[in-house]
């Protein structure tokens, strides 16, 4: 029977505001109403240039390095990215930053990541991706009228940017913001970082899979950024990169893991899905760089980082997630004022992923305080504290 309320309402004609009732029998709120079944989320993937003006191929020598860009005017924000990461996982901290105050966005892929080709992928060493970055800076300025630069860099990008910094490879350095990256946690966790690389599943039957099993396995909070970023965490198995070498074993398709059936319950939905085979015809997904390979580099990224971090005169900020993250050199600089300090709590590992919206005010606050620039329209600035 129509309920009294729904009489009334029908009789002010306005019933069709109302969503259906439920069948009789079905509680509110469970699967199956008439309203139609839950929106699936979508884990397709975004476009870079849903947040970047543009990409370039920049040449040093023999090596190709893809750069992404975004903004014409104001400092540059040279964006480095964490290990086994890439250049579009900036992107949606690009695109907000840039609605903030006037900068010039530059995201860069480490050489063995993303889109760039280099005839050594790997050497991953410090000196060698810190050289890395001066050149292309160099590349795509030259040597005089070089804009301020801000580098932002994220956990062995974070390492990268403070040995670029000490080297006086970046001219015009103006700034130097380091993302969740701590010299004593760094050092400590590399004991279990290869058994966290051995946890991670081997190959993905699809890219949409792949997108699916980072936001649900917490390695991405943000599902926007996961849908843009984590296709330059990856490649098809049987594409290559070349010239890149063929040591990589090509993949087996029995191996990868297949999508969650649409039909899953809800349980099951929450879980990280298991492996199985998939068919004979999919081209699965692998990991663009085998981490676990350069393990040898793992302690020349971060041994000595926090004395190095001090030592740089320009203004510094660390934005972690949590201050249980910070050692004894670090805690007594903070105290004494060398660098200003952020912290989101509610982050994972890659904070700038996960709370875009909250880092880039956090940094447009940072490049405000310094008078690098100038805030867009009524934005009001949120000036970085400790």
């Amino acid at each position: 029977m129509m309920s009294d309320l729904r009489k009334n309402l029908q009789m002010k004609g306005i019933s069709g505001k109302l969503p259906p009732m439920a069948p009789k029998g079905v509680p509110s709120g469970s699967r199956g109403l008439s309203l139609g079944h839950p929106r699936k989320r979508d884990f397709s993937q975004l476009p870079w240039s849903n947040y970047f003006d543009s990409s370039q191929d920049v040449v040093v020598d023999k090596d190709v390095f893809r750069v992404y860009r975004r903004g014409t005017e104001g400092p540059v924000v040279l964006y480095l990215h964490g290990g086994g990461l890439s250049a579009l996982s900036w992107s949606v901290l690009s695109s907000v930053v840039t609605s903030r105050v006037k900068c010039q966005c530059i995201a860069l892929d480490f050489r063995g990541h993303g889109d760039t080709v280099t005839t050594n992928e790997e050497d991953l060493s410090a000196p060698t991706l810190a050289s890395d970055v001066g050149n292309v800076i160099t590349a795509l300025f030259g040597e005089e009228r070089v804009p301020p630069i801000v580098v932002v860099g994220h956990s062995m990008g974070g390492a990268i940017a403070i040995h670029a910094a000490v080297q006086f490879l970046i001219p015009s350095l103006a700034g130097l913001v380091v993302i969740d990256v701590v010299e004593g946690t760094a050092l400590e966790s590399l004991q279990s970082m290869q058994s966290f690389l051995r946890g991670r599943p081997k190959q993905f039957k699809s890219l949409e899979y792949a997108i699916e099993w980072a936001v649900k396995s917490g390695q991405i909070k943000n599902l926007e950024s996961a849908r843009v970023s984590m296709v330059g965490q990856l490649k098809r198995c049987t594409d290559g990169y070349k010239p890149r070498t063929d040591e990589v074993p090509s993949c087996s398709s029995s191996e990868a893991i297949v999508e969650e059936d649409e039909e899953q319950d809800d349980l099951k939905e929450e879980n990280t899905p298991q492996q199985s085979t998939s068919s004979p015809d999919s081209t699965p997904y692998t990991w663009r760089v085998d981490l676990t390979r350069s393990e040898s580099y793992w302690k020349g990224w971060f041994e000595g980082m926090s004395n190095l971090f001090l030592s740089v005169s320009a203004p510094k900020m660390l934005l972690i997630a949590g201050v249980d993250r910070l050692d004894r050199d670090l805690t007594v600089g903070q105290m004494q004022g060398k660098f200003w300090m952020q912290v989101l709590p509610q982050c994972g590992h890659c904070v700038h992923e996960d709370q875009p919206q909250k880092v880039a005010d956090i940094l447009a606050g940072f490049l405000t305080r310094n008078k690098l620039t100038e805030t867009i329209n009524d934005y009001e600035r949120t000036s970085p504290s400790c």
